[in-house]
Parts: C-alpha cells; structure tokens; sequence
C-alpha cells in the first residue's frame, strides 16, 4: 500500500489549500492560522474532514511563535504567504534577509524540516515588487535552501471557475532532477450566470477581493454587484464560494462581513487542485 502524501497548510485561511490537497488523497497535518475569525471558519469545515489535526493539536495561531522541531514530519509545504515589504531587499545576506517577514517561517521551516516539495502562492504583483528585488530575493532563498524553484502567473478562470484571480504560484522540489511542468489550461466549466442562477452580462466576474462591499455597479472598482436578469444584485458568500470554487457543504460560522473578507482572501480551490495534483504525481511516482 502506497502511503499518503502528507502536507502542511500555513497560513490557511479558511482551508482553500487544504481542501485542493485533500481532494487529491493527501493529509494535513499541520496547520497554522492566526485571525480568529478565519480559525472558527477553518474548524468548523475540517473538524469532519480532518478530526486528528484538531485531536492532536496541530491547529495553531502564530506560526512565529512555534519551534520548526515541532511541526510534525511532512512531504509538502503549503500555503499563500502574506508579503510584507522586505527592509533589506537586496543586501544579498540570504536566509537572515528575509527576518522579519512571514516569508521568513517557510524559509525556516523548509530548512529544518526538509520536505520533498513545496508550493507556494502570493499576489502577482510580487513579481515586480520594489523592481523585482522582492522576488528575486524569496527566489534566491529558496535555491539556497537546496530546492529547485518554478513559478508561473495562473488565473482561476482557466481552471473553471469565472474569476480572472491571477496569482503567483511557486513550486520547488528537493530533487532538483525533476522537471515540473503547471498545469495546461481547462475550459471554463460555469459562468456569472450559472453562479447567480439568472442572465448577467459578464461570463468571468470581477476578481473577488477584500473590502469596498456593496459598490456602485458603474463604480470602477466595483467587483461584487451585478446585474442579474436587469436588477442589480450584490455577491453574497453562496455566490462567493461558488467562485472560488468551494463544495456546496462548505459553511460560515461567522457573519457575512467576515465570510466575505474570508472569500477574499482565500485562493481559488480548483486552480490550486490542478497544480497539485501534478505535484502529488510526481511525489508518487518517486517513492
């Protein structure tokens, strides 16, 4: 029997990573989240899915406060890392460059843990960052650290769901043998008016995002109000997770402001399932 692929969810938000994984015969086990609001989210839908992370402990808030010796053994690091501005972007002093950014936990992890591989996502403006230096710097690290490092800009919408969401993703292998190839694109599987069961004139909607609900619908920042069979209509999370991606059992224990800061934040499951999927196929096809 071939044993299952393990992986660790930093960062989690409401579990868009673990879910992508879980989908695709791997376990978590570990997971770290401080907001409280994503915490109570995140334990309620995965306390069914995954009962031993909540049962041994492994669910914790500030990942900067936990020991890497203590972070169960694992074959993939996870998650979408938030970017703060690195201070001393370009001074070359590798590992010790990125202190004080939360990018520096992966790097401290992945150098005490080891993993085969890991996979990581940010906002695509990392890529030109303070002209680069950003990227080139979190790149650089991780090459250090023995892994090899691929990157691609993916939108949500060319893994199914109608939402442009283009998000950095970046994988790296501690075989630096193996040649990872993303994911070819799919066909757009539902479209606005699928996600509001009514005609609206946009078949991909406005990325979803945190903040500025209830926008004017000529706004030029509006993303969350359409027009749905000629009567304007605002996203609610039902629509939210549909966009995202998420099972129709998926449910918010918290209130409507908070599910949808929640959904901005979240990364888009089934784009994240394709990308891991290949990872998983090349973890197996190692072992």
């Amino acid at each position: 029997m071939v044993s299952k692929i393990t992986f660790i969810d930093l960062f989690a938000g409401i579990g868009g990573f673990h879910l992508a994984f879980h989908e695709c015969g791997a376990k978590c086990v570990f997971a770290s989240e401080w907001d409280a609001f994503a915490r109570k989210t995140y334990e309620h839908n995965f306390k069914k899915i995954e009962p031993s992370l909540f049962k041994k402990g492994q669910f914790v808030g500030d990942i900067t406060k936990i020991d890497a010796k203590d972070i169960p053994d694992f074959d993939v690091l996870t998650g979408g890392f938030p970017c703060q501005p690195f201070s001393q972007v370009g001074l070359k002093k590798g590992f010790n460059e990125t202190r004080g950014t939360l990018f520096f936990d992966i790097a401290r992890i992945l150098k005490e843990k080891q993993p085969k591989a890991f996979f990581i996502e940010n906002v695509r403006g990392l890529l030109t960052h303070n002209n680069g230096q950003t990227f080139d710097t979190i790149r650089r690290v991780i090459e250090e650290l023995g892994y090899s490092f691929f990157y691609k800009i993916i939108y949500a919408s060319d893994f199914g769901v109608p939402q442009h969401r283009p998000r950095l993703y970046m994988v790296g292998f501690r075989n630096k043998n193996i040649q990872f190839k993303f994911p070819e694109s799919q066909k757009l599987k539902i479209t606005m008016s699928d996600i509001f069961g009514g005609r609206v004139d946009r078949t991909i909607g406005y990325t979803l995002r945190v903040g500025g609900r209830h926008s004017s619908i000529n706004d030029r920042r509006n993303w969350d109000t359409y027009l749905v069979d000629g009567k304007i209509r605002c996203l609610s999370p039902v629509e939210g997770l549909k966009m995202q991606g998420f099972p129709g059992g998926f449910e918010f224990p918290v209130s409507e402001m908070q599910a949808m800061k929640q959904l901005g934040n979240s990364v888009a499951v089934p784009a994240v399932k394709a990308v891991a999927k290949e990872i998983i196929k090349i973890l197996k096809a190692q072992e």
